[in-house]
C-alpha cells in the first residue's frame, strides 16, 4: 500500500473584477492622455504628438491582443472603423506618410484643436466582472474656450497581466435631426 503525502498547495486567487474606481481612473487617464497629445503637438509638432499618441495607444487600448472595435467621432467611409493600432494613431494625430491608408487625412482629433480641458460625464456604467461598459459624453474645452461634447461608449477588459485596456471605443457627434 502506498501512502500519499499531501503537500500544502499554493493557492492563487485571480480577481479580475473591474471596479468603479478603476473605470473612473482609466477614463480620467484617457482625458489626461488626450490633453498630453494635444500639448505635445502645440509644443513639439507632429513628431512629438505621434510619439505621445503611440505610447498612449499602447497603454490604453488592447491592440496588442488583437483588433479593437474603435469607431472615432469624425471618421467616414472606408476609414470609419479603426480596428488597427495604425488607424487609431492616425485618428489621434492625423496624416502619417508612413501609413498609406491614412497619409492624406487632415489633422487628428487630438491635434486639430488645442484641447486644454477634458472631463467624462457617464450616464451608464456597467461592471461585468473582468469587463466594464460606460456610455456618456467626453466634454472638451479648447484654448479659445470653445467646447465639444462627443458621445462615447467604452468597453474595458482586464487582461491576465492585470492591466485594464479599452476593447471598444465608439464615439459620435450628437445627432442633429434638422
Amino acid at each position: 500500500m502506498c501512502s500519499q503525502v499531501q503537500a500544502k498547495p499554493v493557492v492563487q486567487v485571480f480577481n479580475t473584477a473591474i471596479t468603479e474606481a478603476e473605470v473612473n481612473q482609466i477614463q480620467q487617464g484617457w482625458c489626461d492622455a488626450l490633453l498630453a497629445i494635444s500639448a505635445a503637438y502645440q509644443n513639439g509638432g507632429y513628431d512629438a504628438a505621434k510619439a505621445k499618441a503611440a505610447a498612449v495607444i499602447d497603454t490604453a487600448y488592447a491592440y496588442k491582443f488583437g483588433p479593437v472595435a474603435f469607431k472615432p467621432t469624425y471618421s467616414i467611409g472606408d476609414e470609419t472603423f479603426r480596428t488597427s493600432r495604425d488607424g487609431a494613431l492616425a485618428y489621434f494625430v492625423g496624416p502619417d506618410p508612413t501609413i498609406p491608408q491614412f497619409r492624406d487625412k487632415k489633422l487628428g482629433f487630438a491635434t486639430y484643436r488645442h484641447w486644454v480641458r477634458c472631463e467624462i460625464k457617464d450616464y451608464v456604467m456597467q461592471l461585468l466582472g473582468n469587463t466594464a461598459n460606460t456610455m456618456g459624453q467626453v466634454i472638451l474645452t479648447d484654448a479659445q474656450g470653445q467646447t465639444a461634447a462627443p458621445e462615447k461608449t467604452w468597453t474595458f477588459i482586464r487582461e491576465m497581466d492585470g492591466s485594464v485596456r479599452i476593447l471598444l471605443h465608439h464615439s459620435s457627434a450628437p445627432f442633429d435631426a434638422r
